[in-house]
């Protein structure tokens, strides 16, 4: 449902192409918003969620305070080389997406292609603040990071713009 009212807020705007992450739940958004939009869908595996290792498929407390505890060391700039055993660091996540930007401005430059990428909220929070302007940490987590949360760039002399967020589908009039 999310989803869909994510397609409507978007009708009407020129979406070129859609990148997805692999995880099932987000190529099911990303095909609703095909469907709607009438665009493609591309899988990119760099737009996955972070891998936690060991702590993949854990829903104990002892899993959610060790995920926990690696959330909010990151937040606050710690331990960014490190990671869940087994798992992707802070740093790692970050270069991961940084390829995926850089790749993307390289196919697309200056063009107008309106490009919609669908991923998960530690990707956005860990790796974006690096990647595009305005879009610090401390923005991201006060706009909320829900489900369907879509953040609007441009890109302005080969570096990524923050225009604008939206929570839920809302917002974002006239980007």
């Amino acid at each position: 449902m999310q989803a869909e009212v994510l397609a409507k807020k978007l009708a009407g705007k020129s979406i070129t192409r859609i990148y997805t992450s692999p995880i099932p739940r987000a190529k099911e958004t990303a095909e609703i918003l095909s469907v709607a939009l009438g665009a493609p869908v591309e899988c990119a595996d760099w737009l996955r969620e972070p891998d936690c290792g060991i702590l993949e498929g854990g829903a104990d407390e002892a899993a959610w305070e060790e995920h926990n505890y690696w959330k909010e060391a990151w937040l606050q700039g710690y331990l960014l080389e490190w990671g869940p055993q087994g798992g992707e660091t802070c740093k790692e996540v970050r270069t991961r997406l940084d390829r995926l930007i850089k790749k993307l401005i390289a196919d697309y430059g200056e063009s107008d292609a309106g490009l919609l990428l669908v991923t998960h909220g530690a990707l956005i929070l860990f790796g974006l603040p690096e990647l595009v302007s305005g879009a610090d940490q401390q923005t991201l987590l006060e706009s909320g990071l829900t489900h369907t949360t879509l953040i609007c760039t441009e890109l302005q002399n080969g570096k990524l713009v923050l225009k604008g967020m939206a929570t839920n589908a809302t917002g974002l009039e006239g980007e």
